[in-house]
C-alpha cells in the first residue's frame, strides 16, 4: 500500500533522511520506533506535504500515485491521515465546524457530495460517544483549553470522522494517562481493516500493548536499519537503541 524507496529528506541545510525504505501493505499496521533525532518525525511529515521539509531522493507511493507529488491538501483528498504530536490549537474555529469543512473539502475533491448536517452530526455523536467525549466540548475552539488527553481523543476523532485509507500516528501516546491511552488505543483499532494501512511512530512498548503491530522497525541515523516482528519492540524497551544508534 505505501511504498517508501530510498527516502532522503533535508530540514534547511541538514540532511535527516538518508535512504529510507519502508513498505506497509494495506491490512497492516507498523510500528516505527527510534531515539530522538533519528528522522521519525521527520518522515511523518514529508509523507504528508509539510512546508519546510526538502526531498532530495527517492520514492514514497501509495497505491502506486507518487505521494511527493501532490500537495498536502491531495494527499488529504487521496486518504493519508496524520495524527500530530502536538496537535495545534485554532482559536475562534469550533471543533464540528472545522471537522465538517475538512470532510467536505475532502468528498469535494473527489468528485463526492458533501455530507448533509443531519448525517454529519450524526456520525459525531456516534464517533464522540466511542471515544468517551463529550459532545459539548466539540462545540468549544479546536483543543483551545483541552488537557493533554482531550487534545489526543480529538486527533482520533478527526480520523474516525474523515475515515482515511492510510494512518500516520505521531507518538500518539505521548501525554496520555493509561485510561486516556486506552480511550485512543481501541478509537485505533476501531479503523483496523483489510483495505487500511496504518504507520504507529512511538518511543515506547506501551502503546503497542494497545495496538498490535504486524511489523516494527527501528529507525536510527534516517534509516531503517532493523525490522522485526513485535518482539523487536519488547527487545528496545528492555535494551534501548544503542546498538542499532552505532549501526547507523
Amino acid at each position: 500500500m505505501l511504498t517508501v524507496k530510498d527516502l532522503q529528506a533535508t530540514v534547511g541545510d541538514k540532511a535527516i533522511l538518508k535512504g529510507l525504505s519502508l513498505d506497509v501493505p494495506a491490512g497492516q499496521v507498523h510500528a516505527i520506533m527510534g531515539p530522538n533525532g533519528a528522522g521519525k518525525s521527520t518522515l511523518s511529515y514529508v509523507l504528508t506535504g509539510r512546508e519546510g521539509y526538502a526531498v532530495t531522493g527517492g520514492s514514497a507511493t501509495l497505491e502506486g500515485e507518487n505521494l511527493l507529488a501532490l500537495a498536502a491538501d491531495e494527499r488529504a483528498a487521496r486518504g493519508v491521515f496524520l495524527s500530530f504530536q502536538y496537535p495545534l490549537e485554532i482559536p475562534g474555529v469550533p471543533a464540528l465546524t472545522f471537522i465538517r469543512t475538512a470532510m467536505n473539502a475532502q468528498r469535494k475533491a473527489r468528485g463526492e457530495a458533501e455530507i448533509t448536517a443531519p448525517e454529519f452530526l450524526k456520525l459525531a455523536r456516534q464517533k464522540a460517544s466511542e471515544l468517551k467525549i463529550d459532545f459539548d466540548m466539540l462545540k468549544r475552539a479546536l483543543n483551545v483549553g483541552f488537557s493533554g488527553g482531550e487534545k489526543k481523543r480529538m486527533e482520533i476523532f478527526q480520523m474516525a470522522m474523515l475515515s482515511p485509507r492510510f494512518m500516520i500516528l505521531d507518538e500518539t501516546d505521548s501525554g496520555l494517562d493509561i485510561d486516556a491511552l486506552r480511550i485512543v488505543a481501541d478509537g485505533v483499532n476501531a479503523l483496523r481493516s483489510p483495505d487500511r494501512g496504518m504507520l504507529v511512530i512511538t518511543h515506547y512498548q506501551r502503546l503497542l500493548d494497545y495496538i498490535k503491530p504486524d511489523r516494527v522497525h527501528v529507525l536510527a541515523g534516517g534509516r531503517i536499519v532493523a525490522s522485526g516482528g513485535p518482539e523487536l519492540a519488547l527487545e528496545l524497551e528492555r535494551e534501548g537503541y544503542e546498538r542499532y544508534e552505532k549501526a547507523a
